[in-house]
């Protein structure tokens, strides 16, 4: 089970995140097609930019860990990937911060966790 505080913060933080995306117009009101979301490709980087992977891949994720509440993955570097992906759009700075801010509560999750036997 995961810690009520990480889930909160986790929760928060994708708030954030959705907000954040909305503020410097990069939510887009419409999904994209069927195929772009079914690519193999680790972000889906060969069908979707980066915020939109964002949008329609990774916050309906996290959001079903945080409902769920039972699990979530010891590592996140998605920050890592978005310093990268980010690096030419304006005022990137933010969306950064609020995905190393939700890499942080994975590993905090990770290192509360008791050790499987």
């Amino acid at each position: 089970m995961v810690p009520q505080n990480i889930l909160m913060a986790l929760a928060e933080l994708t708030l954030m995140l959705e907000k954040e995306l909305r503020e410097q117009h990069l939510w887009h009101s419409k999904p994209p097609a069927a195929p772009a979301l079914a690519s193999p490709q680790p972000f889906c980087f060969d069908t979707l930019e980066f915020p939109q992977w964002l949008q329609w891949v990774y916050l309906p994720q996290l959001k079903t860990l945080i409902e769920r509440g039972d699990y979530l993955p010891k590592e996140s570097d998605i920050a890592e990937y978005a310093e990268q992906a980010l690096e030419t759009t304006p005022d990137a700075d933010k969306l950064v911060m609020i995905l190393h801010a939700i890499d942080e509560a994975f590993h905090d999750n990770a290192a509360h966790s008791p050790p499987l036997h």
